[in-house]
């Protein structure tokens, strides 16, 4: 796992802006660093200070730079396959044509290299990136639907003159880009490396700050927080030609689709579904497991990474790996918020070697600057914290790369918002007898009313007006909350949510809304900027694309009946995960007691944080934020996370200087 720095200029590009922005990266890859310029049919290399021995290759100037038009890329490496200096980037191919800066791993890079060999092509090197190279080469943007894996890169073709730029299927790694000054275009891993770039001013985006703070959501548009700054879309490319950077306009630029999620019909039974779900998920996990460095996992104690650990841990005993697989979890002191029994079910099951810490609100506020600055946009509770901690800890006991189980819920309903869907999708059946009993197992096995069970039921089968009228009376989101100041902030009171889908009335409808745009874009920015700040490759198993759309064409029913969620899930893990943790209903994940932080352990901490939100904020958050606030800590209301959303807010408009006027 890695990081790009990207400069396409009509005009130049300086060597200290190419160093800074790659510097301000250096956590996503310790292990080498490196540049390359082309200018008017010449290319020069140049090495850094953590260039490895092995690659001899003169040092970037300190000064100066080189005149348009001119093409610079840079990366930071994470070294994880063939960690030798044959792995070296940026790398080229073809005798020099081809030009790469990559992120990622494409896991059936083996079978790939395979195939390009019996066509005539030959490597030098052991690492997947090679591979991409002569993909590349060989099948043009084809290629990309050849790989399975998680990516983003970009290559320059000096002979055709054309910059190529994509990501993958579900945008599980990172790529943005700017339009700046000079006729320039940067891509880039994080945001924060902008703030070296010439000519750049951080301005929010208001409409983008009004989805996170009203609703929520971030990452669900190619948008971000950020005024100008763009995302590549997940299953998206973008091709430039260096003579034509002067056709840019409004500084969006032109992505074409290249990956559309399309369920795969499925015509067997129950039994048949979980069999090639188990199949499809190992499978899955063998191609993760390739790597020349140690391998960790995730453990929270749910049905997702405990399938995960349990699977991995059968599949290295088979291949007689010596190094027990290692886990990691986080874990709390109150027993409403500790999954540590289910945690230790797993390991007592398969003997791994089990890491565990405690997220403290202590340690949450003194490492709150760093995380901010790490995500780059507002986030949207103390649970990313305890993430956060998770890799720290895996950092700190050596470990590289870690499995983990994003993806699993949204294809699985595993979430308590597809009751709605299910209830609609029978309502609209006249399936009322079965109707009655799904909501009734609901309340037997979550604990949800019959009437919070009809609200969401109506939440989805509404029109927009009635579902307004309808959150106002039972407390909801309000379009314009009373704290946040809709003229200052310069948006407009528009639900996201329609347009992403979110408000579907099918099991299948949402889960597509919410890995395409509504929720899972959201959870992999945050997966991804918590583990590549400790240097770790963070891989997830089920969002192997054949898996996904497999679980997308089955039935509504084989994942959620009942009352029971993740049921083909379940069903497959069967006699593979321990009992207790396979058959258990409720759902934690990484949590930490916000609430009870809040309320009763440091009142005045957040009470010092929304403070300072309000002070950053010029007016956008109002007096109302610091009685919202007050109302929760003496319980006159009850929590919810847009208290967070505000402060995090906050930090982030202080930690880069957002202008928000």
């Amino acid at each position: 796992m890695c990081g790009i720095t990207a400069i396409l200029s009509q005009e130049g590009v300086s060597a200290s802006c190419l160093s800074q922005m790659n510097a301000l990266i250096r956590h996503r890859g310790v292990d080498g660093e490196g540049y390359v310029v082309s200018r008017a049919g010449s290319v020069w290399s140049f090495s850094g200070g953590d260039t490895p021995s092995g690659v001899d290759l003169p040092p970037l100037p300190s000064q100066g730079g080189w005149d348009g038009p001119v093409v610079a890329l840079a990366h930071r490496r994470l070294a994880i396959l063939d960690v030798s200096a044959a792995g070296h980037q940026p790398m080229s191919y073809a005798n020099q044509r081809f030009w790469i800066s990559y992120n990622g791993e494409i896991f059936n890079f083996v079978e790939l290299r395979d195939e390009l060999e019996a066509l005539g092509y030959v490597f030098s090197s052991g690492s997947d990136t090679e591979v991409v190279l002569a993909s590349y080469q060989q099948w043009g943007e084809d290629c990309l639907t050849r790989f399975n894996g998680m990516w983003a890169f970009a290559v320059w073709d000096r002979e055709q003159g054309t910059f190529f730029a994509a990501r993958d299927r579900f945008g599980v790694k990172p790529l943005y880009y700017w339009c700046g000054t000079g006729r320039s275009i940067y891509f880039f891993s994080e945001i924060k490396q902008l703030t070296v770039a010439p000519g750049w001013q951080a301005r929010v985006n208001p409409q983008r700050a009004y989805d996170y703070l009203a609703w929520g959501l971030s990452d669900h548009t190619e948008e971000t927080l950020f005024a100008g700054v763009y995302q590549i879309p997940p299953g998206c490319f973008i091709s430039l030609d260096l003579q034509r950077l002067s056709a840019v306009h409004d500084g969006k630029l032109n992505h074409i689709r290249w990956y559309e999620l399309v369920p795969r019909p499925f015509f067997g039974g129950f039994p048949d579904a979980a069999a090639e779900f188990f199949h499809l998920l190992k499978d899955s996990i063998s191609l993760r497991l390739r790597a020349d460095v140690s391998i960790g996992s995730c453990l929270s104690g749910g049905l997702d990474s405990s399938g995960i650990v349990c699977i991995a841990n059968s599949l290295l005993r088979q291949r007689d790996v010596a190094e027990l697989q290692k886990t990691f979890s986080a874990c709390a002191i109150d027993p409403r918020f500790d999954e540590r029994k289910w945690i230790d079910a797993v390991v007592d099951a398969t003997g791994v070697d089990a890491h565990y810490c405690y997220p403290a609100v202590d340690s949450l506020f003194s490492e709150l600057p760093a995380i901010a600055w790490h995500q780059d946009e507002p986030f949207g509770s103390t649970s990313i914290f305890a993430q956060w901690s998770v890799f720290q800890l895996a950092a700190q006991n050596d470990v590289k790369v870690m499995l983990d189980g994003q993806g699993a819920d949204e294809q699985l309903a595993g979430y308590y918002s597809y009751f709605g869907p299910r209830f609609a999708g029978l309502f609209k059946q006249w399936q009322f007898d079965q109707l009655f009993s799904e909501i009734a197992a609901v309340r037997d096995m979550h604990g949800r009313s019959m009437l919070r069970s009809l609200f969401g039921m109506l939440q989805v089968m509404l029109p927009a007006g009635s579902r307004s009228v309808l959150r106002a009376i039972v407390g909801g989101v309000a379009s314009s909350p009373p704290w946040l100041d809709m003229e200052a902030l310069g948006a407009q009171p528009i639900d996201p949510n329609v347009a992403l889908g979110v408000y579907s009335d099918s099991v299948a409808a949402l889960s597509r809304a919410q890995l395409t745009g509504a929720n899972l874009q959201m959870l992999l920015h945050w997966e991804d900027r918590n583990s590549m700040a400790h240097g770790i490759e963070s891989r997830v198993p089920y969002l192997d694309y054949r898996l996904v759309e497999f679980v997308l064409g089955l039935p509504e029913e084989y994942k959620l009946s009942g009352g029971v969620t993740k049921r083909v899930q379940r069903a497959a893990l069967q006699g593979v995960i321990p009992e207790k943790t396979r058959s258990r209903a409720d759902k934690l994940g990484f949590v930490t007691p916000e609430s009870v932080w809040m309320k009763e352990h440091s009142p005045d901490l957040f009470r010092d944080l929304m403070e300072r939100a309000r002070r950053v904020c010029s007016g956008v958050l109002n007096e109302r934020s610091t009685l919202v606030l007050e109302d929760v800590i003496a319980g006159r209301r009850p929590f919810d996370f847009s208290i967070w959303r505000m402060l995090s807010f906050g930090q982030w408009v202080d930690r880069f200087d957002v202008r928000l006027q």
